[in-house]
């Protein structure tokens, strides 16, 4: 799958939420338009090269153990929670999303049964 085929018209519209999809290489396939305005276009191109080691490795481990990554930054007084999961072709990991949601400073937390 690349770039051009790859479309999520709804996450275009999300004002709040960054959406980048990679493949297996670390090749940029889809961002919506918020992971645009952020992080620049970076379509077609490796997001391998913008990471620390550490960040490379945990994406490595990310995608060859189906792996969920999630936790929360703040970046110009703006809280965000990251969310980075692997996402599946017939059955087998193809790469790896993120989601970047900007949340409230104070965000209440429900525990529900």
């Amino acid at each position: 799958m690349d770039f051009e085929t790859l479309r999520c018209p709804w996450g275009d519209h999300l004002k709040t939420c960054a959406i980048t999809v990679a493949d297996l290489d670390g090749v940029v396939l889809y961002q919506n338009k918020r992971s645009i305005e952020v992080n620049g276009d970076v379509r077609g191109k490796s997001m391998i090269p913008c990471h620390s080691e550490r960040s490379r490795q945990i994406i490595s481990r990310l995608m060859a153990n189906a792996e969920v990554n999630a936790y929360t930054i703040e970046k110009r007084g703006i809280r965000k929670l990251i969310y980075q999961a692997p996402w599946f072709e017939s059955g087998e990991v193809a790469g790896l999303v993120e989601f970047s949601l900007e949340i409230p400073q104070d965000m209440p937390h429900y525990v529900r049964e």
